[in-house]
């Protein structure tokens, strides 16, 4: 919904205080929270934010006037009143609940409350309308990455968020790096460098980074009774893959509740994983921190965890095989599939209850809702990958000399599981064979599934161009899947994709090549740490805190680059470049 104002100037004027204001909102929010001893007294920031409340308040009265439709208006920001009059009773009760500065502490503390969500509330709207607004999308959802990359960044550097003396530009930006772009890959011991502080701020980046902040702004906008316009609802369809403009609101309904209700769940199964475990936190909020942290980074496929040896000491737990690796898979499929999925299981239950509650009925197959293409594909390959990945593992670690190999079943399912997305170990990469770490890299290029926060070529890709080599051997003219010919569109982007991604991948290694040529790295353990950043996976053989300043860039720009995907970058490179009118003749051609 766009809101009409009658004075264009006003409005422009509106927007630009309401840029300065977050601005010192954020200031103020950085130096109360991020200082053991604020660089200015507490109380002028404290006041400050008072001041800030009474011009945001400000800033809604003059919109209400200004606005062409008042009744618009009221209905998009319906929530301003009744929040306005909860921090105006909190405020005027105060007196009656505390006594002396407590009063004056209490009113300041709701009012940076007010203040927190109508910053968040504003960059929220803001993400979606960049998001939406036409020009370049590709380069619009790049900025909007490496924006929030800088901004986490600048939190990580704070005294506050972490235990070190000093924390480099450099390593913030490639922890900040690592989690926006779901990857796993560290410089710094997520769980002894950073404080409680830090660590909460990396949390929120794997969120975000692994959902997209696009997506949470939609649903801020539409939790607030916001209804997106055709431009926005073009734009959420092409980020999180919809198939259909007209379900794109029950989609990202879909998006934020799966994503709630799974990361709960998971977080309640993980939470007796600590007990009785070296350096497991022996408080009960410790405790539940833990079992969010690891819950929310194994579904949006971020491997980010709070213990030095990432899940070594945990490799004989069973949370770690029937809690972290299914919320790695679901995490990994894709929010498209995930809908098709949970259609077509509502779909039945529905039937099953109008024709008698019959159980029969809910297992038969002539359901009216029917997996696509694309779920049967998507779980096919999956499937297929974790099996054949999980079998060579155990047969290359069987065969290794290595005494200190792990050679059971479940280890080399899990690491099957995860090289694809997530980056979790439960063994020590650096100690696998050779062959091993190829399987390894051949899983982490492939990826995940589109929709989701993994990385790699995606898992459609790759069934897409194995059937093209099928489909030229068995001499026919289409190539089809599960009885369905595939356009020649699709398989252009994805012989594009693929050339893109090993031109990306030659690229990174032969710079980390270059950069770490005095360094004693082997090659194979260069190659594994580049498929690794562009795959957003974030395994490692050790060698990432070890690398150059130029090489951890190199690693930020390819684990920006895989989670954006090359296409994406092409096309924000690409995006005016207008398609030629007219065809050439064609002339027979050898190859091969």
């Amino acid at each position: 919904m766009k809101i009409e104002y009658k004075n264009k100037t006003l409005e422009k004027t509106v927007i630009a205080l309401n840029c300065v204001a977050i601005l010192v909102v954020a200031t103020t929010f950085v130096m109360l929270f991020g200082f053991d001893v604020p660089p200015m007294p507490r109380m002028l920031l404290r006041y400050i934010d008072g001041w800030l409340f009474f011009f945001f308040f400000a800033e809604k009265i003059i919109r209400y006037f200004n606005a062409v439709t008042k009744r618009d208006y009221l209905r998009m920001y319906w929530f301003e009143i009744p929040l306005l009059a909860v921090v105006l009773f909190a405020i005027i009760g105060a007196g009656r609940w505390y006594t002396g500065a407590s009063v004056r502490e209490f009113s300041l503390d709701v009012i940076s409350i007010y203040l927190a969500f109508q910053v968040i509330d504003k960059l929220c709207r803001s993400v979606v309308n960049i998001a939406s607004s036409g020009h370049n999308p590709a380069r619009a959802l790049t900025s909007v990455f490496a924006a929030l990359i800088l901004a986490g960044a600048g939190l990580l550097m704070l005294p506050k968020a972490h235990n070190l003396p000093r924390m480099s530009f450099t390593d913030a930006v490639f922890t900040a790096t690592s989690a926006t772009c779901v990857t796993g890959l560290i410089v710094k011991d997520t769980g002894s460098d950073f404080t409680m502080f830090g660590q909460v701020v990396i949390l929120f980046l794997i969120q975000l980074g692994g959902l997209g902040i696009v997506i949470f702004g939609a649903v801020l906008g539409l939790m607030l009774g916001q209804s997106l316009t055709v431009r926005e609802s073009a734009a959420m369809q092409d980020i999180i893959s919809a198939d259909t403009l007209h379900r794109i609101v029950r989609m990202i309904g879909f998006i934020f509740t799966f994503t709630i209700i799974i990361e709960s769940v998971g977080a309640v199964c993980l939470f007796p994983m600590w007990n009785n475990i070296p350096g497991a936190p022996s408080d009960m909020a410790a405790a539940w921190f833990n079992s969010l942290f690891h819950s929310v980074s194994a579904f949006c496929n971020a491997g980010f965890a709070l213990y030095s040896n990432n899940l070594m000491h945990f490799h004989s737990m069973p949370e770690v095989y029937l809690v972290i690796a299914p919320l790695i898979i679901l995490g990994g499929l894709g929010f498209s599939v995930l809908y098709n999925i949970a259609d077509i299981i509502t779909s039945r239950i529905a039937s099953w209850f109008s024709k008698g509650h019959r159980l029969v009925d809910l297992l038969h197959t002539s359901s009216p809702k029917r997996l696509h293409l694309q779920t049967r594909i998507v779980l096919s390959v999956s499937a297929i990958l974790i099996a054949g990945g999980t079998v060579f593992l155990w047969l290359f670690e069987s065969c290794s000399q290595n005494p200190s190999a792990d050679r059971g079943i479940l280890a080399a399912f899990f690491q099957s599981v995860t090289a694809r997305t997530a980056g979790f170990n439960t063994v020590d990469i650096a100690a696998l064979s050779d062959g091993s770490k190829l399987v390894l890299i051949l899983l982490m290029f492939i990826g995940g599934s589109p929709g989701s926060s993994a990385g790699g070529i995606k898992t459609t890709t790759f069934a897409v161009i194995v059937m093209v080599a099928w489909a030229t051997l068995r001499k026919r003219r289409e190539v089809e899947m599960f009885r369905r010919s595939i356009r020649l569109v699709v398989l252009g982007r994805a012989i594009t994709i693929l050339m893109l991604y090993l031109s990306m991948m030659l690229i990174a290694v032969l710079a980390l090549l270059i950069t770490e040529r005095h360094s004693n790295i082997a090659f194979l353990d260069i190659l594994f740490e580049s498929a690794s950043a562009l795959g957003t996976v974030g395994l490692s053989t050790g060698i990432t805190p070890t690398l150059t300043t130029a090489g951890k860039w190199i690693i930020i720009a390819g684990m920006l680059a895989g989670r954006l995907g090359p296409l994406t970058l092409l096309t924000a490179l690409l995006f005016n470049v207008k398609p030629a009118k007219y065809e050439y003749p064609t002339e027979p051609l050898v190859v091969g």
